[in-house]
């Protein structure tokens, strides 16, 4: 490894890598090492996920960041979210920092980081990440602190559990039925609290945290991921499902027929319900797919911005805009309220209480703007040159409005789409909404898949 060639495991906004080859408990503890010196933190709430790897990566971590004098709050066992809620709300009391071992939904031999500082500001590879891969491999980390700090162990998730009902009026939710998917992830102790306080009946799937994944590794983005939860739905005539990722700092929905509900049209309707609490309110959205929720949010009188896709990005531009709520259509909502952070746990109460409240189920809360708004999914397509694909594109489909926030957007009068470039694999990732009109998206879907997809040798035509 060359001086000026960071750990592989260090990516854009947070560190991912196959465990131990790519990521093991001595670069852990370098990690940690970095996190001090680069931030210069105090006091750094640390958690892990249920990873098999994850106990001992976060204790390596914990000896990294001492070894420089910073005192440790070990949350042990948690969400991702659970370390941001520490950094903002404890930061009066020394809280400055903020570091969580995870690997969300990745396979199960991989484990990684996320970082925020003071206040749950985001880490970035532009604010310091690939500053502290650097300090690792230049072996330039500042000397062991003369004054080592501290460890002290949290298990209490009283406060936390007190600021996520604060989101909703308890007294006035329904008995609701709900179906709830831990994934075999962290999301269970956090439920069964919540559980105590709420007058809700749970369905409970794959409740039981376990690091060997039994029921494979939780993405509910997966088919099968899907099905059992929509299964249990249907069986016990549930008002709602919910699934979480590994990590749960995202949440996927499935209405009370047992049909999954795409992440793109519960943020307009979270976009609503949080203009409710601040009529004119900013709302923040990436780039894929805006049309539905552009009109949601105009309609209730807020502002809507448009914002590159990526957490730390988006997290970024909330504190500087003061957006009271931002969403992506990749199922991660970021509150303001929650120091400007996504949770997994806010967004299906708010939509409990908001079925609750108006006594309509989830499929007439979206089915009418599904239909209004049409869209494709998510489709990735491998490509050996990206940017010859999306030149492709360029060539074929001209006369349309242009944005290049984040990839290729071009809209037109009944339809737009957005192509962009995964970060870590060569994968095209393409998605199309139309204005009602899904045979025009089954057909603009194809063609673009053609163009995406031709053979560099070809003209490119959609019709090969």
């Amino acid at each position: 490894m060359g001086a000026t060639t960071i750990p592989s495991c260090f990516k854009a906004y947070d560190i991912r890598g196959r465990v131990p080859e790519q990521l093991n408990r001595e670069l852990a503890r370098q990690i940690g090492r970095a996190f001090a010196a680069v931030y210069g933190p105090r006091a750094v709430a640390l958690g892990h996920d249920i990873r098999l790897s994850s106990p001992e990566l976060t204790d390596a971590v914990a000896r990294g960041l001492n070894e420089q004098g910073v005192d440790v709050l070990h949350l042990g066992l948690c969400g991702t979210e659970e370390v941001y809620h520490a950094a903002f709300s404890l930061a009066d009391q020394g809280i400055d920092g903020g570091v969580m071992v995870t690997a969300s939904h990745n396979p199960a031999d991989y484990n990684g980081m996320k970082f925020v500082t003071r206040q749950a500001r985001p880490v970035t590879g532009d604010n310091g990440l690939v500053r502290m891969g650097e300090l690792i491999v230049g072996n330039a980390l500042p000397p062991v602190a003369t004054r080592a700090g501290g460890q002290q162990r949290q298990s209490d998730k009283t406060a936390y559990i007190d600021h996520l009902l604060e989101y909703v009026e308890v007294a006035a939710l329904q008995p609701l039925t709900l179906v709830v998917n831990s994934g075999n992830g962290c999301a269970a102790p956090v439920l069964d609290l919540l559980a105590e306080r709420l007058p809700f009946t749970f369905v409970r799937l794959h409740h039981q945290p376990d690091g060997t994944f039994p029921n494979g590794v939780p993405n509910p983005l997966l088919p099968d991921r899907r099905e059992e939860t929509a299964r249990l739905v249907r069986q016990h005539g549930a008002d709602l499902g919910i699934a979480w990722d590994g990590d749960f700092d995202r949440c996927f929905f499935w209405d009370e027929q047992g049909r999954f509900i795409d992440g793109y049209y519960l943020v307009g309707l979270f976009a609503q319900e949080m203009l409710r609490e601040e009529p004119g309110g900013t709302i923040l959205h990436d780039p894929r797919l805006v049309w539905n929720t552009q009109e949601l949010v105009r309609q209730a009188g807020g502002i809507a911005l448009q914002t590159r896709t990526g957490h730390a990005l988006i997290k970024e531009r909330m504190w500087q805009e003061g957006s009271v709520y931002g969403g992506e259509m990749s199922a991660h909502h970021y509150f303001r309220s929650f120091g400007c952070c996504d949770s997994g746990m806010i967004p299906w109460l708010l939509l409990c209480q908001l079925i609750s409240r108006t006594g309509m189920p989830l499929s007439r809360l979206v089915g009418e703007r599904m239909e209004r708004f049409p869209i494709s999914g998510e489709i990735n397509s491998v490509v050996p040159d990206a940017e010859a694909a999306m030149e492709r594109v360029r060539r074929h489909f001209t006369g349309g409005e242009v944005d290049t926030t984040d990839g290729l957007s071009l809209a037109f009068p009944d339809f737009r789409f957005n192509i962009r470039k995964s970060n870590t694999e060569p994968l095209l990732r393409l998605n199309v909404e139309t204005r009602g009109d899904t045979v025009l998206l089954g057909e603009t879907t194809t063609k673009l898949l053609n163009l995406i997809r031709a053979d560099e040798n070809d003209n490119g035509s959609p019709d090969q």
